[in-house]
């Protein structure tokens, strides 16, 4: 399905009937890889409404170099335009930080905030200064097709797979740490992460638990990152108690 919301076209899927439940996707990811747990749902007692963000998927890039308050405001948009007032909200890495800050801005329309291995912690580290330094040397390098490639899988970097504005406006998410604004999220929260999450790590959690009151944290042993692709089943089963 498409719409447009403030002149960007946006393509979505929605499944089932019943409880509205919204799923904000991760950097780089798409609709698509969610049509499983989507489906899963739908099942259940769920509508399940999955958008590509601007930048991802099928949808337009944004109009400029975008931030989570952006794509905050992009969502409320996009969710009233479905005439849609109160629903669940699913956030993955970055996704997360967007539910994140659409929860702060709008905690009467979300009943429950699903928060699955959120890139919402970002202190600075070297990895980051890294992505910065050599994003902007690789412009006057020569080589770069081969030294980018081996220097952006060392660091598990996403700066490498984006495109046009995108790249920029990843260099400016990746500067953004939400941690301080944690403890004003009030509504009901669960935090899913997987045990062996390379990307985001577990400490994350426990720092997101600590800080969120009304929070509670289930990890799912032996998975990694992508919850949605390495264990949709045991996913959607513990979104469906809720």
């Amino acid at each position: 399905m498409e719409c447009v919301i403030n002149g960007l076209k946006i393509n979505y899927m929605i499944m089932g009937e019943g409880k509205p439940l919204l799923i904000l996707h991760g950097w780089g990811s798409k609709k698509e890889r969610w049509r499983t747990v989507a489906k899963l749902l739908s099942g259940r007692g769920f509508q399940v409404i999955v958008p590509d963000l601007p930048g991802f998927g099928e949808s337009d890039n944004p109009d400029g170099v975008w931030g989570f308050d952006d794509y905050a405001n992009l969502v409320d948009s996009f969710i009233s335009s479905l005439d849609i007032r109160h629903f669940r909200l699913l956030g993955h890495s970055f996704g997360g930080n967007v539910a994140i800050k659409y929860s702060l801005k709008h905690p009467d329309k979300v009943s429950k905030l699903f928060l699955v291995g959120a890139a919402c912690i970002r202190r600075e580290t070297v990895k980051k200064k890294g992505i910065y330094g050599i994003s902007k040397t690789f412009k006057f390098l020569s080589f770069v097709p081969y030294l980018k490639k081996a220097f952006y899988r060392i660091i598990k970097s996403d700066y490498s797979h984006s495109r046009g504005i995108m790249k920029e406006v990843y260099l400016n998410i990746i500067k953004k740490d939400l941690t301080d604004i944690l403890g004003n999220v009030n509504v009901p929260t669960l935090i899913i992460w997987g045990e062996k999450d390379d990307i985001t790590p577990l400490k994350n959690a426990h720092t997101i638990k600590i800080n969120i009151k009304n929070s509670q944290l289930e990890i799912i042993p032996r998975i990694g990152h992508n919850l949605h692709s390495e264990c949709p089943g045991f996913l959607a089963d513990i979104i469906a108690k809720q």
